[in-house]
């Protein structure tokens, strides 16, 4: 309870301060959310992420790919936090009357 688990809107978040490789972006994100994704799908993520244009590799350092997001990512970013930050007020208007 308590973690948001979306990963490639997490994937977002994380690139949104910038480029990162598959391993920066775990911490990132534990550190930001306190969700721990795995390899697996964070790497599922990203390659649904780079098929829709919303993030694109980076030229390789060392053996590390790192990644950063599109204008289309950031605009598709900006848009679903949007969208949860109006579900968050209604819910939470709601549990007002409770």
């Amino acid at each position: 309870m308590g973690h948001y688990s979306d990963p490639p809107l997490l994937v977002l978040a994380s690139l949104a301060t910038g480029p990162k490789h598959g391993h920066a972006m775990i911490e990132d994100i534990a550190g930001m959310c306190g969700t721990h994704l795995g390899p697996g799908t964070l790497y599922g993520a990203i390659a649904r992420l780079e098929q829709q244009g919303w993030i694109e590799p980076l030229p390789p350092e060392d053996r590390r790919r790192p990644y950063c997001i599109t204008a289309e990512g950031k605009r598709v970013l900006r848009a679903k936090l949007n969208t949860l930050q109006q579900f968050t007020r209604a819910g939470l208007k709601r549990l007002e009357f409770v």
